[in-house]
């Protein structure tokens, strides 16, 4: 059984007013815990992926700009934009900016910091519920699949939306914790998620510590496993999500949705609402694609038979591009997964979405 209460990657310290984080470059190699209390320290966290994953880029920056108050009062304005500029894609960072920002627009400075701090914390509790929500409404995606097929259910997935990504559950495998705990039998095809291994590195090591069955492959098989007749539903997350149910996720989704498109394989986008930036009509030409250091590509972290974890090149003479998201066009979107359903891909669906958020 998985209990998502003992994986949490981000703590508060209320003694000692500091945030705890996994620092997940380091994994799946070594368990290592950061403290951050400084604005850098928050700031260094997003923007060099020790903390990742759309929620919880959001609620680590929510506690950067609570903390940033504590320190000085009248930082609001500095601290904000500090914590904008560390990522660019997922607007999960923008919306819990804003969030705690409007809480204190109005108050003394000497009260700012117990508002945002509360704000903070009422945003953590709010994602922790909403996906377990997320997973339960996937939960009933796989079950309806396993009703009809009485075997193992193979899902294909990309990057990582585990609870490394969120607070608890995660969005994409919450449906699969679910799912297993459930006793429905699931095996997850785990992409390696190049260039930084998100996949081999941090899904792997959340599905073998849930004791989920499952196999990392590299990230051009998906195709290949959908044409034998060995995947049966893929779930990805996201980290911006148009109006018009265009998706933006890790840099290799699109590729994952145009062969389950041609495969007849239902492919399902989970996300909170958060994730849905009302002010972009359109994401292939609207998001912004983040663009990472060359040298993620041009090498490759590994251990070696010492224990030690190095980068090793794996060329020094060309040039590379690191595009780190794309969009998937929602017309190769089956569903939208949510805390508050699951919706179509479409105006239309979102519209719906946008209904139920308000009840």
């Amino acid at each position: 059984m998985t209990d998502p209460s003992l994986h949490r990657p981000l703590q508060y310290n209320d003694e000692q007013h500091l945030v705890t984080i996994i620092d997940q470059t380091r994994l799946p190699y070594t368990l290592i815990i950061n403290e951050l209390s400084q604005l850098d320290d928050f700031c260094k966290a997003i923007s060099s992926m020790q903390v990742r994953g759309a929620p919880l880029i959001g609620i680590t920056a929510a506690y950067g700009l609570a903390l940033a108050l504590r320190q000085n009062p009248t930082s609001l304005h500095h601290a904000y934009k500090a914590l904008l500029s560390t990522r660019p894609t997922a607007i999960n960072l923008k919306w819990a900016l804003d969030k705690v920002a409007n809480a204190v627009a109005n108050v003394a400075p000497h009260e700012a910091f117990e508002l945002a701090l509360q704000e903070a914390h009422r945003l953590r509790q709010e994602d922790i519920a909403r996906c377990s929500l997320i997973g339960d409404y996937g939960l009933g995606i796989i079950s309806d699949i396993h009703k009809s097929k009485h075997d193992t259910i193979h899902i294909l997935t990309h990057c990582n939306a585990g609870w490394l990504a969120a607070i608890e559950w995660g969005t994409a495998l919450a449906p699969i914790y679910k799912a297993h705990n459930a006793g429905i039998p699931v095996h997850v095809w785990v992409d390696e998620t190049r260039p930084r291994n998100q996949g081999a590195s941090l899904t792997a090591w959340e599905l073998e510590q849930a004791g989920v069955d499952h196999t990392i492959i590299c990230d051009n098989t998906g195709g290949h496993l959908m044409q034998q007749g060995l995947v049966d539903l893929c779930l990805v997350g996201s980290d911006r999500t148009a109006a018009n149910g265009d998706v933006c996720n890790k840099i290799g989704t699109y590729l994952k949705a145009l062969a389950a498109e041609d495969n007849n394989i239902p492919f399902f986008v989970a996300l909170p609402s958060s994730t849905v930036d009302w002010s972009v009509n359109e994401g292939v030409s609207e998001i912004p694609i983040e663009q990472r250091d060359s040298a993620e590509v041009l090498s490759i972290r590994g251990m070696t038979d010492n224990a030690e974890i190095t980068d090793i090149a794996i060329n020094r003479v060309s040039k590379a591009a690191n595009y780190a998201f794309d969009v998937t066009p929602a017309r190769l979107v089956t569903g939208l997964i949510t805390e508050c359903g699951v919706f179509d891909a479409n105006p239309q669906g979102l519209n719906q979405l946008r209904g139920k958020m308000s009840d």
